[in-house]
């Protein structure tokens, strides 16, 4: 079972609106609808107060969906994910040093785009993983 189907279940059996539950968190209704559905996951704090809320144990809710436990799992492996920085980082380092020894047969300014798009391409893989983590 999904998280959103658990979540709209506790809220139907409390009696309470999307609304007075966004109210309650301080949340927009959006918010718990897109929950609701499946289109995105609440944060580990609002899973609590939302446990809180309806009355239902956090086991229930966290351990009931195993998509969920999954999002925590993946979102919360920070080794993996500095790992993927930190080859990240090095790869574009060796590619910038390597633009830079070939600028002795290019010309210097196509060296320099070279590294230009490199390191957008770098800030962008970095923006990514760091956003994917929230």
């Amino acid at each position: 079972m999904t998280i959103g189907h658990l979540l709209r279940e506790a809220r139907l059996q409390s009696g309470l609106t999307q609304e007075k539950v966004a109210e309650e968190i301080g949340v927009s209704r959006q918010s718990i609808s897109n929950w609701e559905n499946d289109k995105t996951y609440p944060d580990l704090m609002n899973v609590i107060h939302l446990s809180n809320l309806y009355q239902v144990s956090l086991d229930v809710l966290l351990k009931g969906s195993e998509d969920y436990m999954g999002h925590l799992n993946e979102s919360t492996d920070v080794v993996k994910s500095n790992k993927f920085l930190i080859r990240s980082i090095l790869l574009g380092v060796v590619a910038i040093l390597c633009s830079l020894f070939m600028s002795r047969w290019i010309s210097f300014q196509f060296a320099l785009v070279i590294i230009f798009v490199i390191s957008i391409v770098m800030v962008g893989i970095i923006y990514f993983e760091i956003i994917s983590r929230f």
